[in-house]
């Protein structure tokens, strides 16, 4: 009995753990990081605001990008890690993405590869 609930155990641990990729297709999307708390919240981050947009991400507040057009993009957690960690250096900053897109439920996602400040 013991063997069977090890077993059980290591079972799904390792389902856990093989956590899929989300299917898409990929992107190179150049966006400004925005903390979404505010951006639902208010018509703008005013200027100024990229302590307070910071500390919220910190606090758990998700982070997401915004393209020229005005699309909204959720960032989504990737290796069952915080999505906020690879845009905190860049809050309220234009960024160049590449990634995987992702839409359902008429919202964008994106799996980011990579990050870096936009031109």
């Amino acid at each position: 009995m013991k063997r069977y609930f090890a077993f059980a155990a290591i079972a799904l641990s390792a389902t856990l753990l093989a956590h899929e990729e989300p299917k898409g297709k990929p992107i190179t999307l150049t966006a400004e990081v925005v903390d979404t708390g505010c951006y639902f919240s208010h018509d703008a981050p005013e200027a100024g605001h990229a302590a307070c947009a910071r500390m919220c991400a910190q606090n758990g507040i998700p982070l997401a990008l915004v393209d020229d057009k005005g699309a909204l993009y959720m960032v989504i957690a990737s290796e069952h890690k915080n999505p906020n960690t690879k845009l905190m250096p860049f809050i309220e900053k234009k960024v160049k993405i590449s990634g995987t897109l992702v839409e359902k439920g008429g919202m964008h996602g994106i799996v980011i590869k990579t990050v870096e400040a936009a031109q």
